[in-house]
């Protein structure tokens, strides 16, 4: 089975701490690296966990509040002063696009390796952004002050496993086998069939992992993450700060352990935690809990196995 991870580097929120960094985390699927928001201290949470970033090639920003994309420069820029030469693909708001050339021009620096950008637009739909032979990587709307974006990570489904004893036995050609593998039955020289389901094995189901944002409380926020393995869905306050997670259109625990429950998540990750919470957030585990067992706080330089 393909190596699918998540490395939480931030899951602090706007207002800077000594205990917590701003949002961020490392995707890896096999050997594919994919940063999910860069904000301010990113590459030095990378280089602190030993997160290597030689494979990163695709980085994705949920929004434009500097809480989630003001570390993006900086890790540009050391790319930029490693020499890279790998195209470096980034998926956000369309605005940044303008932020980054401005930057680099003001700067007056050209980086070495060629940057392509991706504008997320079409607000309010869900669309694919990165495909290839064993992911897909979606966006969905959240609701937010401004323009804000999820990302749903998909591992496409695996192809069944031959039985070895089938193959020990009839020696099929590399073509015949493929075709098993995709659900054919197989048929040998004297022209008798065997069904597809007598000679291969299930393969394990396909795994996913959702990130959401600063986003107020949705109910349509489940059905874009339907069944996902692991949802990260921010949690900035506890119930007794619902009033004002409503005015700043963020979300409470409890509303995120509704979501992965109406989502039929199997695992909940907590996060971008409000600065108030320095040693009790426990609470918001606790709250989200009595709604959603399977719910965790997420924690810099942890990786959660999907």
């Amino acid at each position: 089975m393909r190596k699918f991870q998540v490395t939480v580097l931030g899951c602090g929120s706007a207002v800077p701490t000594s205990w917590h960094n701003p949002s961020s985390q490392m995707v890896q699927y096999d050997n594919r690296q994919f940063l999910v928001d860069c904000g301010e201290g990113t590459q030095m949470q990378m280089i602190r966990y030993k997160v290597k970033y030689a494979k990163l090639d695709h980085i994705f920003i949920t929004h434009l509040h500097g809480d989630h994309f003001f570390g993006l420069i900086g890790l540009m820029n050391t790319l930029h002063l490693m020499r890279r030469e790998k195209t470096l693909h980034l998926y956000a708001p369309k605005d940044l696009d303008e932020i980054i050339r401005t930057q680099l021009r003001l700067t007056n620096t050209t980086l070495f390796y060629p940057l392509e950008f991706h504008a997320l637009e079409d607000y309010g739909k869900s669309a694919v952004l990165y495909e290839d032979k064993h992911l897909t990587i979606s966006s969905f709307p959240l609701k937010h002050s401004i323009a804000v974006w999820g990302f749903l990570f998909t591992e496409k489904p695996l192809p069944l496993n031959i039985d070895k004893n089938f193959i020990e036995e009839y020696k099929p050609a590399i073509e015949q086998i493929k075709a098993i593998k995709q659900g054919e039955d197989y048929v040998t020289p004297e022209g008798k069939v065997i069904p597809n389901n007598q000679i291969t094995i299930p393969p394990p189901l396909s795994r996913s992992f959702a990130y959401c944002s600063d986003t107020a409380y949705l109910e349509s926020t489940a059905d874009y993450v339907k069944g996902v393995d692991l949802l990260y869905h921010e949690s900035t306050f506890d119930d007794s700060r619902e009033e004002l997670a409503n005015i700043t259109l963020h979300t409470t625990a409890a509303q995120a352990a509704r979501v992965a429950l109406n989502a039929g998540a199997k695992k909940l990750l907590l996060g971008h935690y409000s600065a108030r919470f320095k040693k009790d957030a426990e609470i918001l585990q606790k709250e989200a809990r009595e709604i959603f067992p399977e719910a965790y706080l997420s924690n810099e330089g942890e990786t959660y196995e999907i």
